[in-house]
């Protein structure tokens, strides 16, 4: 039976079809006769778009809609699980339990460190994730509002900070006269149910865009349920031939059981994590011939709640309350020098803020009354374009970012690269470094955690990272192309309490790291219906306990247009036996939990049909994880669900 919770959130869906589709089916009916067309069917490129290379040596990997709907993704995990070099950690189906091993995304063997994340995650540009223990919560990055995901493997100063990494959401938006809307309705295994509905518009220089979602799911196993639930708008306004200005807003609110490991004793089940937040972006932007650029102002404000989880005293639970607050300003501009000269120039300030509460099952409390930390980082960097598209052409460039942090030392970034391109082939060689500083969460260990730690934290450096890249792309025709990358990250200053002795433990930046390794990728369409996807990543890590760094992670997909109106979508992957759990800021401390190797298969089988003679369109589909029902798991005694399959139906005028 379904629930009264379940029914609201159909009736709303129901009414937001209906409301939306009808006064434009009338307008239809009163205007023009309509003129139906044959379909078109283009096949999306699976799993990935592609790479994109800029002037500056750097790659981003790009996700759209296509490819998120071609692996029926609920979430960001499931959204990026078979991009090259990313690996993954969760607990549940449905949810990511932002406590300890629960939820997690890590972009070749960077973002373990826990407290402190190197992996940023950004929706339109703006920080989204834990303030006060400086990690992300995956549950927060919800991508029922994603035009495109864009995931930088590698620190990009000429374009964000802070970071050695970053998963980015860009929002959606009606860029064509018109309007469009959509709904979709599914059910799976374990009571699973998703429930989504979007419409956006373009008219008269005005564009919008609303939508939410809904997701809930009892789980695979006793105490894994999660519940996603989001909403998100945008409107813009095009004020002339040159300038526009945007606002874009998220809200979501979600939860996520930890089942415990298997076996293991009920009461150390690490209880339940609720994240909440709410997200605004003001952008003002404008483009000339020889100029363009923008200003964009934040804010993003949020909960991340730690419910029922033990302690060290016998029957006694804690609820950890968790407070955080951002908002900044970021400022671009890209200058056409003239001869081929580009200058790019910007300007970021970062404030955050986080406090927490803590209140126990025998009545007592705690707080931590919070602190505030900002960053205020300017960047340039300059490219230059030699040569002919038509023969060989050489792109150098150079930059430097720098940081002015309110407590710790500055620092600078600088970056440079080399793009050669001749006819089909691109060769890019770059070095850039990345900067990380201590977030909240060492202020919140030495005052409140382990107060012996003292002021030392006041003295830590910022991590760094030297990266070196080169690689090589090759178009073989407009249906095959390949990439080849290697890659060399050299990780100093990792900052680790040094237990006592002697007395007391302190803080300090004594560890470093070494990851190199190569990654390739190949997107070839043999026929117009058929489209195919391969790549694999090699990593080779000092330590080798370095967890989330497997040797050898392949990823490969097809997408098979059929009989007209059907399509297949396959995704694979196989991932090496694999280091877990969170890399202890604690010194000399060695990670030997490990998980076995395994090979996953999915699956999406859809049919597309037109209704009211074109008026709309939809598809009915089935999609199944785990086709082979291979045992599997992130973490030790953390079976991940068997063979599971998801039926449901979209609608589109």
């Amino acid at each position: 039976m379904l629930t009264h919770r379940i029914r609201g959130y159909l009736a709303v869906l129901t009414l937001l079809i209906g409301g939306w589709t009808l006064p434009l089916a009338n307008a239809q009916d009163e205007g023009e006769p309509v003129t139906r067309l044959e379909p078109i069917w283009v096949t999306a490129r699976p799993i990935i778009e592609g790479n994109r290379r800029d002037d500056y040596g750097s790659v981003t990997t790009v996700i759209t809609e296509e490819q998120l709907d071609d692996l029926n993704a609920q979430d960001i995990e499931t959204a990026l699980r078979q991009t090259p070099g990313i690996n993954m950690s969760r607990f549940n189906p449905v949810g990511s339990f932002g406590g300890a091993e629960g939820g997690g995304v890590f972009i070749r063997g960077m973002g373990s460190s826990r407290p402190g994340a190197e992996i940023k995650t950004l929706v339109d540009g703006a920080p989204m994730f834990m303030s006060v223990w400086n990690h992300p919560l995956l549950d927060l990055m919800s991508i029922d509002s994603a035009r495109s995901i864009e995931v930088y493997k590698s620190p990009q100063p000429q374009y964000f900070g802070n970071a050695f990494g970053v998963v980015n959401i860009v929002p959606k938006r009606k860029t064509s006269e018109g309007y469009t809307t959509k709904a979709q309705v599914a059910f799976g295994s374990y009571d699973t149910l998703v429930a989504k509905a979007e419409h956006g518009g373009k008219i008269s220089g005005w564009d919008y865009y609303i939508g939410g979602g809904h997701r809930e799911s009892d789980g695979h196993r006793d105490n894994s349920e999660g519940e996603l639930d989001n909403a998100y708008g945008r409107i813009g306004r095009q004020l002339n031939d040159n300038w526009d200005a945007s606002l874009f807003a998220m809200w979501n609110d979600n939860y996520a059981d930890d089942p415990g490991a298997e076996d293991a004793d009920p009461d150390a089940r690490e209880g339940r994590y609720e994240t909440r937040a709410f997200l605004s972006t003001l952008t003002l932007s404008h483009d000339y011939e020889r100029f363009s650029g923008e200003i964009k102002g934040y804010r993003s404000a949020g909960e991340g709640d730690w419910l029922d989880q033990p302690t060290d005293t016998e029957g006694v639970r804690e609820d950890l309350y968790n407070d955080f607050l951002y908002y900044g300003i970021k400022a671009k501009e890209k200058v056409k020098l003239g001869h081929g000269a580009e200058l790019l120039a910007g300007l970021d300030w970062d404030y955050t803020e986080g406090d927490y509460t803590q209140e126990y099952s025998d009545g007592s409390s705690d707080a931590w009354e919070g602190d505030d930390f900002d960053i205020l980082s300017p960047y340039a960097a300059i490219s230059w374009r030699l040569g002919s598209e038509d023969g060989l052409q050489v792109i150098p460039s150079a930059g430097v970012r720098y940081y002015d942090h309110s407590h710790f030392d500055s620092q600078w970034a600088p970056h440079a690269g080399l793009v050669a391109t001749y006819g089909p082939a691109e060769v890019h060689v770059g070095y850039s470094r990345g900067v990380l500083y201590p977030g909240l969460e060492v202020e919140v260990m030495s005052e409140a955690v382990l107060p012996a730690l003292g002021e030392s934290w006041e003295d830590l450096e910022p991590e760094v990272v030297d990266h070196y890249e080169a690689g090589i792309a090759y178009t073989f025709n407009k249906r095959l192309m390949a990439d080849l990358i290697f890659f060399y990250d050299d990780g100093q200053d990792r900052y680790v309490i040094v237990p006592a002795p002697p007395f007391p433990p302190t803080y300090d930046n004594v560890e470093e790291f070494t990851i190199q390794g190569a990654e390739a990728t190949v997107n070839w369409q043999p026929l117009e219906s058929l489209s195919f996807f391969a790549g694999i990543t090699l990593l080779d890590t000092d330590p080798s306990d370095l967890p989330y760094a497997p040797e050898t992670t392949v990823s490969c997909g097809a997408n098979w247009r059929f009989l007209d109106r059907f399509k297949l979508s396959l995704d694979g992957s196989y991932v090496s036996s694999i280091h877990v759990n969170s890399q202890t800021r604690k010194a000399d401390t060695e990670n030997d939990d490990t998980v076995g190797s395994y090979t996953l298969v999915n699956g999406k089988l859809s049919y597309s049909f037109d209704g009211l003679a074109g008026k709309y369109k939809g598809e009915v589909f089935v999609a199944g994880e785990n086709l082979t029902d291979v045992d599997y798991e992130y973490q030790p005694g953390y079976p991940m669900p068997g063979a599971n399959v998801m039926a449901g139906i979209q609608l589109e005028i």
